[in-house]
């Protein structure tokens, strides 16, 4: 389930200050990145499941394991996991208004911290 008019897609800021700002929101980068691409989760164990809220990323210069690269975020969405197979974003999902709730309160803090660091002018 994508998360609509979040702000956050579009942001292009320093990866160094996107990994402080995700990681004092709980968002993980983790292992989950390669040269170009770096994907924010934030891990959500709850009676329904296991799901998570995924903000990914692409550079436009520089490389992520250099850590010297400005970031462009893309739509967050929120998944469930199902063993063993992984994560699941269908529609046809169903995702608890408390979870949604938190996603969307998580983002927007996120947004607030990234906005003044915004590159794209």
């Amino acid at each position: 389930m994508y998360i609509e008019d979040t702000g956050i897609e579009n942001i292009v800021a320093d990866l160094a200050i996107v990994d402080e700002i995700m990681l004092k929101h709980n968002l993980i980068r983790g292992g989950q990145w390669d040269y170009e691409r770096a994907t924010f989760d934030k891990k959500y164990v709850i009676k329904e499941g296991t799901y998570y809220l995924r903000v990914f990323s692409y550079t436009i210069d520089g490389n992520v394991d250099s850590r010297h690269a400005d970031m462009i975020l893309k739509k967050p969405v929120i998944g469930k996991h199902y063993y063993p197979h992984g994560v699941e974003y269908g529609e046809g999902e169903h995702f608890p208004e408390s979870l949604v709730k938190d996603c969307v309160a998580t983002l927007k803090a996120v947004y607030a911290e990234l906005l003044p660091h915004n590159l794209k002018k």
